[in-house]
C-alpha cells in the first residue's frame, strides 16, 4: 500500500484536473449566454458555477463509476497508472486551451488513464466494452445535439411566428437563464463524475476502498467544488470560439442550444455514460445555426474543432505513455 501523502497528492492532482477542466469547459456552460449578451462574463461565470456545484443533488454517480472501473481493468491499476493519465489530460487541456480549441476534457482524461495503462501493461489492460461505449458517443453526443437543436429552434419558430422580434428578443433573454442553468446542471452531472471516477480508482489502487465500494461522498463534495472554481475562473479563449465563431447567436438561439445540449447530458447520465459536454454543446449550436441555413454555420471552423476531437484521444494517451514511461525510468511503477 503506497504512503497516504503520495495517495493525497495524486487525489490533489486529479482535483488539479477537475479544476482546468471547469475552465476548459466553463465555454460549454457560459459561451451562448455571454455572445448573446444576456449576461455579463463574471456574472455568467457565477452562475454556471453555481449550478456546476448542486449537480450533485439530482443525479445519481453512474458516469464515476464507468471511469473509475469501466476503462482499465481494475488489477492493473496502479499510482503511476493514474498519475500518468492525468498528467496527459491536464496537458492536452491546455494546450487546446491555449489555441482556444474546444475539446473534451472528458476524452482527454479516458485517453490519459487507457494509454498509460496500456504503455505499463499492453491491451489486455483495458476494459474494451467501456472504452467502445465511451468512443461512440463521440459521434452520438454532438449529432443527438444537433439534431435536438435543430428540432426545439424550428419549434420555437414556429410556436412564436406571431411574435414581433423585440417581444421574442425580452422573453428568450430572461428563459436563457433557465437554459443556462439546465445546462450547467447537466455539465456538473456528467463532468464531476469523471474525476471522482479517478479517485475511485486510486483509493481502490491504494486499498483504501474495496473493488465494490462506491464513490465516498467527501470526494463528491470536492470534486464538484473544484469544478465550480475552475468554471469561475472562465475560459475566455474557447468562449469566443464557441459563441461567435461557429455561428452567430441570438438569445432565442442560446436558449435552444443550451436546452438541447442539456436533454443530452441528462440522457447520458441517467444511462451512466461519461459524454463530451463540448462535442455535445457544439452539435446543438451547429443545429440551432443551420436552421437559418448551411452557410449561416461557419463550417470551417466546424472542421478544426472536429479534428481537434478525432486527436484528443491519442494525443493525451501519448502524453501519458510518455509521463509512464519517464515513471519507469526512474523507477517509479
Amino acid at each position: 500500500m503506497p504512503e497516504l501523502w503520495v495517495v493525497a497528492a495524486i487525489i490533489t492532482l486529479a482535483l488539479a484536473f477537475d479544476f482546468v477542466n471547469g475552465f476548459h469547459d466553463a465555454a460549454n456552460s457560459i459561451a451562448t449566454i455571454v455572445s448573446t449578451r444576456v449576461l455579463k462574463p463574471h456574472w455568467a461565470v457565477a452562475w454556471a458555477a453555481f449550478f456546476n456545484f448542486i449537480a450533485f443533488l439530482l443525479f445519481p454517480l453512474g458516469v464515476a463509476a464507468t471511469i473509475g472501473k469501466g476503462v482499465v481493468v481494475q488489477e492493473f491499476v496502479t499510482i503511476p497508472i493514474v498519475t500518468a493519465g492525468l498528467l496527459g489530460a491536464i496537458a492536452w487541456d491546455l494546450i487546446t486551451w491555449w489555441g482556444g480549441i474546444p475539446t473534451s476534457s472528458s476524452h482527454a482524461l479516458v485517453g490519459g488513464f487507457a494509454g498509460a495503462a496500456v504503455a505499463a501493461s499492453g491491451f489486455k489492460a483495458l476494459v474494451l466494452g467501456g472504452i467502445a461505449k465511451i468512443g461512440a458517443f463521440i459521434l452520438v453526443a454532438p449529432v443527438m445535439g444537433m439534431l435536438i437543436g435543430f428540432l426545439i429552434m424550428v419549434a420555437t419558430y414556429w410556436i412564436f411566428r406571431h411574435f414581433t422580434p423585440a417581444r421574442v428578443g425580452g422573453l428568450f433573454r430572461r428563459l436563457q437563464l433557465v437554459s443556462a442553468a439546465a445546462y450547467s446542471l447537466g455539465h456538473g452531472g456528467n463532468d464531476a463524475q469523471k474525476t471522482m471516477g479517478i479517485i475511485l480508482a486510486v483509493l481502490i489502487a491504494a486499498g483504501v476502498l474495496g473493488r465494490n465500494d462506491g464513490v465516498p461522498f467527501w470526494v463528491v463534495l470536492l470534486c464538484h467544488a473544484a469544478m465550480g472554481l475552475g468554471t469561475m475562473a472562465g475560459g475566455w479563449r474557447i468562449v469566443k470560439t464557441m459563441g461567435q465563431k461557429i455561428c452567430h447567436l441570438q438569445p432565442v438561439h442560446g436558449f435552444s442550444a443550451e436546452t438541447g445540449g442539456a436533454i443530452c447530458l441528462y440522457i447520458a447520465t441517467w444511462l451512466h455514460i461519461p459524454v463530451s459536454t463540448t462535442h455535445t454543446i457544439t452539435g446543438a449550436i451547429v443545429g440551432v445555426g443551420a436552421t437559418r441555413g448551411l452557410r449561416a454555420v461557419r463550417w470551417g471552423v466546424a472542421g478544426r474543432v472536429v479534428w481537434a476531437w478525432i486527436l484528443t484521444i491519442p494525443a493525451s494517451a501519448l502524453i501519458a505513455a510518455t509521463c509512464w514511461w519517464g515513471f519507469r525510468a526512474i523507477g517509479w511503477r
